[in-house]
């Protein structure tokens, strides 16, 4: 095999339920190892010997789960999910699995320590959410709200030292965010939602103008215990508008719904279910401290609002910075349940024996092409984006104001395309696993209809990826990385092994989009601003849409590079080349026309396809073992184990 060698220095290793009918054991008291279990360790500096598949396991896991941070960062939920209390419950209500996800909302808090110090951490909160979402669909989304939306906004405002959040941090109270309005949802900045100034008392009238302007699914029923919210609302003083704020609000307490306050349930939606709701307000009185300030905006005593921020609007989306750090959590619970359904898919299709070409002969499924190699560009695809993930983690977690726009668009243009990849792959995987992939105990039909969530929460794919597009057209460069594209006749020695040469097509495809959609937005129909964008909004999502795999690939080549097992390192390699060729393939026609492929490149392609593909196909099983995901958990999904047609029988007598 001829694959692309790399330079570089090797790194040193250190070696409690509100349902009635549900009964689990009390959340336990925080330890030093929680749940007694062992907390998983790094990768030791003495391993055994190198090439060996523990050695390879072990660098690849070390790669994928955030290298010398992997303990601090995963151990705490990965030991969490291998718990009985997250095993599959089978026959509970919509009610009643509801109550469960708070129950364990309540676990999670057990062992979070300081509740601040998690609020405050990107990597803990993604975390979190790629560990929990793959048992738990509903908990992500509640753990979300509560740590991130909730909490983190309100230590992200003024006054967090002096205000008590003990009631939140115990979860006495469990905290929502109430942003989006029936009427209002990408456009949540033209929301009615009204916070009065009251003079003569100092106190804010929170009021629901109109049936448009009731909070649209937030978490506000009585289900989990009493709840408080920051509610997203329009500042009035004497009359003029100064912007949209967050108030803390009660909504319930020990005997119910709070007065002025209404909550009505909304229809069942797909997915795991939350208690989302219609909450709307009705003169309801609040203190003067409700109202979150900082330098966006602050009210003096005199009722005369002071901001660093002239624009209403940029005063909003400070109100509201806390969704940019969902966007990663939604990212990342997506690529927790990628990950988990390829380790089901590809352990199925090892032990699930079907007819072979001979009379009598039973072969597995592994041993087709067809099947493995869609199982295999899932596993490309994942690695990426769990790579791509850690990077962009990494750049929101030391981002200051000079690279925050430039940060939170690729924080949006990675939420887009992890959420889709991992909606498509979970899918397939649904479908390779027959009609045993259809049962809920089987994990893998809930994990695409729980990915539609994330796909529309903290901002629909689509419009996120509008914005970042119409931002890219002119503040936007193509890392081209060697500019393969300028002598086309030099193309013709170039081999489609050489993974920078890969690299390089990539970034000419983004470059092209690129420079479509300006040509299109400036050939648009004169004086009509709507109509020159809908001339370049496909070309622009386009080049939005390559540069996510770019910026993947170059992730990818990062963790390469940090490879210390050979064989780790090969089967990266093989992996990150089987990626780049998927993703150029629909992209050979441009490349072709601009001199950056020959002709020979492109009749080669499929040929290169199928040669890492079966490279790869013997190491399927380290692939995706190093995912890590606990024993436990894999025991208990009937299709991950070869005992599956007992696990299955002793179901339908109810073992």
């Amino acid at each position: 095999m001829t694959l692309l060698t790399f330079q570089k220095q090797a790194p040193q290793r250190a070696g409690v339920l509100d349902h009635p009918d549900i009964a689990l054991p009390k959340a336990r008291p925080v330890d030093a190892s929680p749940f007694g279990l062992a907390p998983v360790a790094p990768v030791p500096a003495a391993c055994p010997p190198a090439g060996s598949a523990d050695t390879t396991t072990g660098d690849l896991t070390y790669l994928l789960f955030d290298r010398g941070e992997r303990d601090r960062v995963h151990s705490t939920w990965r030991g969490l999910i291998s718990t009985e209390d997250f095993r599959h419950r089978p026959g509970l209500t919509p009610e009643q699995r509801t109550a469960l996800s708070y129950n364990r909302l309540r676990q999670v808090n057990s062992v979070v320590g300081q509740a601040a110090d998690l609020a405050r951490d990107p990597h803990l909160l993604a975390s979190l959410h790629e560990w929990t979402g793959v048992v738990d669909g509903a908990l992500g989304t509640l753990a979300g709200i509560h740590y991130n939306l909730f909490l983190g906004s309100l230590l992200d405002h003024d006054g967090a030292d002096g205000r008590d959040l003990s009631e939140y941090s115990s979860m006495r109270r469990t905290g929502t965010f109430l942003c989006t309005e029936l009427d209002h949802g990408n456009d949540a900045s033209s929301l009615r939602t009204t916070a009065t100034l009251d003079r003569e008392t100092g106190e804010f009238v929170l009021h629901t103008p109109t049936p448009g302007a009731q909070k649209f699914m937030p978490n506000t029923s009585l289900t989990g215990g009493p709840k408080s919210a920051l509610v997203a609302a329009r500042l009035l003083v004497d009359g003029e508008d100064q912007g949209i704020f967050l108030f803390l609000t009660p909504l319930s307490g020990a005997t119910g719904i709070l007065p002025g306050i209404r909550v009505r349930c909304l229809p069942a939606r797909t997915g795991s279910p939350v208690d989302h709701c219609l909450t709307s307000f009705d003169q309801v009185r609040l203190p003067r401290e409700a109202l979150l300030e900082a330098e966006h905006g602050r009210l003096d005593q005199q009722g005369v609002l002071s901001s660093s921020l002239g624009s209403r609007r940029k005063r909003f989306l400070h109100s509201i910075g806390r969704v940019t750090a969902g966007k990663l959590c939604m990212s990342a619970a997506g690529i927790g349940v990628t990950r988990a359904a390829l380790a089901i898919s590809v352990r199925h299709a090892h032990h699930r024996h079907i007819s072979g070409p001979k009379a009598g002969e039973r072969i597995p499924l592994i041993a087709h092409r067809s099947h493995y190699s869609r199982l295999l560009q899932g596993l490309a695809t994942a690695y990426a984006m769990t790579f791509l993930h850690r990077s962009v983690v990494s750049r929101w977690a030391r981002h200051d104001d000079t690279d925050r726009d430039a940060t939170e668009r690729l924080v949006a243009i990675t939420k887009g395309w992890i959420t889709w990849q991992a909606r498509a792959i979970t899918i397939e995987c649904r479908e390779r696993c027959g009609a045993q992939g259809l049962f809920s105990v089987n994990a893998l039909a809930d994990f695409p209809l729980n990915l539609e969530g994330a796909i529309t929460a903290e901002g629909d794919n689509l419009v996120i990826w509008l914005k970042a597009a119409g931002e890219m057209l002119f503040q936007h460069r193509t890392e081209r990385h060697g500019e393969s594209g300028q002598d086309p006749s030099a193309q013709d020695t170039r081999s489609l092994s050489d993974l920078g040469f890969l690299r390089g097509l990539l970034a000419e495809a983004e470059a092209l989009w690129q420079t479509r959609a300006r040509a299109e937005l400036r050939q648009g129909p004169a004086g009509n601003s709507l109509g020159r964008w809908n001339a370049a909004s496909s070309s622009a999502l386009k080049m939005v849409s390559v540069h996510a795999p770019l910026q993947a690939a170059d992730a990818f080549v990062d963790a390469i590079e940090q490879a210390v097992d050979p064989t780790a390192r090969t089967l990266l390699e093989q992996l990150c080349r089987l990626f780049l060729l998927h993703q150029l393939t629909e992209h050979t026609g441009d490349l072709l026309a601009d001199g950056h492929m020959t002709a020979d490149h492109v009749r080669a392609l499929p040929a290169a396809l199928d040669a890492v593909t079966a490279e790869l196909a013997p190491h399927m099983m380290t692939l995706v073992d190093a995912f890590d995901l606990p024993a436990e958990y894999l025991a208990s999904v009937p299709v991950a184990n070869s005992s599956c047609v007992d696990d299955f029988d002793r179901l339908v007598d109810g073992g």
